[in-house]
């Protein structure tokens, strides 16, 4: 698949809100192997700080919705730990809230 057509599905699959469809693709898979091979299945930002943990995630530096071009580039490509990816996505974990109504009687 040249990088044309991969833009193009990439962009048809965020418009469907289908993006796993990416994620469980061969494509995917292949490259996510070569990035875990490559960091020595290390996590590359605990790495930076002297510790050790095993990487479970391979992240976009640029993320995939802005950057669709980059989506299979290994050097756009790093291992981490599921806390550190965790960190790198914190929209992932916001949640809008509706205040509250206090239910105080007077």
């Amino acid at each position: 698949m040249d990088t044309v057509q991969l833009v193009k599905w990439i962009n048809a699959l965020i418009r469907q809100h289908n993006i796993k469809a990416f994620y469980n693709s061969k494509l995917w898979k292949c490259v996510r192997i070569k990035a875990l091979e490559r960091d020595n299945n290390e996590c590359q930002k605990c790495k930076a700080k002297g510790l050790y943990s095993e990487a479970q995630c391979v992240h976009h530096k640029e993320h995939l919705k802005k950057h669709p071009e980059l989506a299979l580039t290994l050097s756009n490509l790093t291992s981490l730990c599921n806390s550190c990816h965790d960190e790198e996505h914190p929209e992932k974990f916001y949640r809008k809230r509706k205040p509250q109504l206090n239910k105080e009687r007077w």
